[in-house]
């Protein structure tokens, strides 16, 4: 085989990596910052509004006051939360609260004010209603919108059969005492919403029920091949919800000592607008507990600044209302940007 003489052999070229830039805090730093914490953002551009329109807002008691007025929701928003992980929602938890509250208050009364009773009385209707929303979504295979909706209607039913069509009053100082008493200078519904953020927070990310709401949310099927109980997971899910309303709906009778056949009529819809806000996907699979907390947050806060600077309460409707959306498409939008 011959050469062609004029032909030269070059050494193979040598190819130097380059090294990396050294990585600078700049405008895309603080643009990825932002995208990755979008909701954090907003809210602290809603806080820094209302710091500066209003001088009470900053102030410590108005601050207990927000955490006092969000701890209820806090409760019903961490249920909604699991259940919208695994693809489902709850549309009864509002009349839950009601019933519960209505069951609760009565037996106060009956009892002349067995605070052990109430609050067992309480949880158990709550549990109840979960129960049989979980039963019928899990075994009944029927979609939880119209389950959930059924039990919304008998439920709120129920509070008015329990109190004759009335609210329940003249209730013993005992019954007021569960939700106004303090403990290491907090309200007993504010520790109770910090307990239950932290311990769903810890359930959610290192058990492997946690694992499994996700998975199930995720791919039902797929997670059934993998082993498991999809069945017990949405039972389970459901289940927690109606319990979870039910403490609510005890705190919030007794922080008015009252009890009111309509009380938590629409509070399911702020619900699932701080779990959608906190970035959980409506399809399941995707969601955190902080993001839930931060989504509620943001909700109470605009509630709270708009009533101090004395906006018209339809024109709330129409302001939380674009900022829901708002909120919901920028958090999309840092999504697609944090997948890229």
């Amino acid at each position: 085989m011959s050469t062609d003489p004029t032909t030269t052999l070059e050494p193979p070229a040598i190819v130097m990596a380059a090294a990396p830039a050294p990585t600078r805090f700049g405008w895309k730093s603080l643009q990825g910052l932002a995208v990755r914490h979008a909701m954090v953002v907003i809210m602290l551009l809603i806080v820094a509004f209302f710091l500066y329109k209003s001088a009470r807002f900053g102030t410590v008691d108005n601050l207990a006051t927000i955490l006092i007025a969000a701890a209820p929701f806090a409760l019903i928003a961490l249920g909604q939360t699991l259940v919208i992980l695994t693809g489902g929602i709850d549309l009864s938890v509002g009349s839950v609260i009601a019933a519960s509250a209505m069951a609760s208050a009565y037996v106060a009364s009956a009892t002349n004010g067995n605070i052990a009773l109430t609050v067992v009385t309480a949880v158990v209707v709550g549990l109840a209603a979960g129960a049989v929303n979980g039963l019928v979504v899990s075994r009944l295979n029927v979609p939880p919108f119209i389950a959930t909706l059924g039990m919304l209607t008998a439920a709120s039913g129920m509070a008015y059969v329990i109190g004759g069509g009335a609210p329940i009053n003249g209730l013993p100082d005992s019954f007021g005492a569960i939700a106004n008493t303090e403990v290491l200078g907090l309200k007993v519904p504010v520790l109770l919403m910090i307990l239950c953020v932290a311990g769903f927070a810890v359930i959610m990310r290192r058990t492997s029920y946690g694992m499994r709401v996700y998975a199930v949310g995720g791919n039902r099927l797929a997670a059934e091949i993998a082993g498991v109980k999809s069945r017990r997971i949405l039972f389970s899910v459901y289940t927690v919800s109606g319990a979870l309303a039910g403490v609510s709906g005890l705190m919030l009778a007794s922080r008015v000592i009252s009890g009111a056949p309509n009380l938590g009529q629409g509070y399911e819809l702020d619900a699932i607008a701080a779990v959608v806000i906190g970035g959980a996907s409506l399809m399941g699979g995707r969601g955190t507990v902080l993001g839930t907390a931060i989504g509620l947050l943001l909700i109470q806060t605009l509630n709270n600044g708009l009533d101090l600077l004395i906006v018209p309460s339809y024109w709330q409707d129409v302001i939380k209302g674009v900022l829901i959306v708002f909120a919901v498409g920028i958090d999309v939008w840092a999504a697609k940007r944090r997948a890229h």
